[in-house]
C-alpha cells in the first residue's frame, strides 16, 4: 500500500512518548526530537505506587492526535498477559491501528517488542540477557551503525512477517522496520543521566549486578560513551523522520 510523503502539516508537530513505568526518561532520543522540532507529550502508564503491582487500567490518549508515537522500555514483558494484560492488550491495539493508519512509530526495547507483537511477530524469554554498551551486526550502517548501543533486556521478538530485519547480536534481533515503523531492541536514549536514572532503584542494582557487572564501571563506561552515542542517537532520529516516516504504509 504505497503511503503520501508525510510533510509535517501541523505548525506543532507532536510526539508521544509513552513512558510504561516512572523511572523512563526519553534522554538523547526525546531531546532529538525537540531539537527537530517536535512538542513532546509524555504519557505515563504505570505511576510508582502501582510500580509492583503494575496491572492498572490505563487510559491512554487519542493516538492518532499525534504525528509520531515512541513506545519506550519496561521493566515487565511484551508476553506477560497475566501480569500487565489490563493496559498491554489495550495498547497492542492501539498500536497496530496507527501503524495501519501510516502514523509513524519508533519503539525502543520494550517499545519494540510491542511494535513486533503488534504487527503479528512474538516475544518470549531469550536464553541470557544483554546488559551494557554491545556491538551490533548491521545490514546498513547508514541507519543503524555497529555502536555499541546499550542494551538492558532478557526478552527478545520473533520479527512480523513483512518486515526487514536490519540489525541484531549472536542474542537477539536488534532492529526492524516495517512500513513507518522502526523496532529497536537496543536503547539509543541512554546517557549517564538515563542509567542513573534505572539505577535509582535497588532492583536495577541487583539485576546488573546480578549479570555480573560493576554498576561504576558501567556507568564510567555509559559517560566515555556519550558523545559517540549522542552522534548515533541524533542520526538515527534524523533517518526515521526523513526516511521512515514517509515510506510506504504496510498494513497488517
Amino acid at each position: 500500500m504505497a503511503g503520501s510523503v508525510r510533510t509535517w502539516p501541523n505548525l506543532v508537530k507532536r510526539a508521544l512518548f509513552i513512558d510504561h513505568d516512572h523511572i523512563t526518561n526519553g534522554g538523547l532520543i526525546q531531546r532529538q526530537f525537540e531539537a527537530r522540532g517536535f512538542e513532546v507529550t509524555k504519557f505515563l502508564v504505570v505511576p510508582e505506587a502501582s510500580y509492583e503491582a503494575p496491572n492498572v487500567v490505563a487510559t491512554f490518549p487519542d493516538f492518532s492526535n499525534f504525528d509520531v508515537i515512541v513506545p519506550m522500555g519496561a521493566p515487565w514483558g511484551v508476553w506477560e498477559d497475566g501480569r500487565i494484560g489490563n493496559w498491554l492488550l489495550p495498547e497492542l491495539k492501539w498500536l497496530k491501528n496507527v501503524h495501519n493508519a501510516g502514523i509513524p512509530i519508533f519503539g525502543i526495547c520494550f517499545g519494540g517488542q510491542l511494535m513486533a507483537r503488534a504487527l503479528g511477530g512474538s516475544v518470549a524469554r531469550g536464553p541470557k540477557a544483554e546488559v551494557g554498551w554491545y556491538p551490533l551486526m548491521s545490514d546498513d550502517q547508514s541507519i543503524i551503525p555497529n555502536g555499541p548501543w546499550f542494551q538492558y533486556h532478557w526478552d527478545r521478538w520473533v520479527t512480523p512477517k513483512g518486515a526487514t530485519e536490519i540489525a541484531r547480536t549472536p542474542i537477539a534481533s536488534q532492529a526492524f522496520i516495517m512500513g513507518r515503523t522502526l523496532g529497536l531492541q537496543f536503547h539509543p536514549e541512554v546517557n549517564i543521566d538515563v542509567l542513573n536514572s534505572w539505577l535509582s532503584l535497588e532492583s536495577g542494582c541487583v539485576e546488573v549486578e546480578g549479570e555480573g557487572l560493576n554498576l561504576e564501571v558501567l556507568r564510567a563506561q555509559t559517560i566515555a560513551e556519550e558523545p559517540s552515542a549522542t552522534i548515533r542517537a541524533i542520526n538515527l532520529v534524523n533517518y526515521f523522520l526523513e526516511s521512515i516516516a514517509s515510506a510506504d504504509i504496510k498494513p497488517v
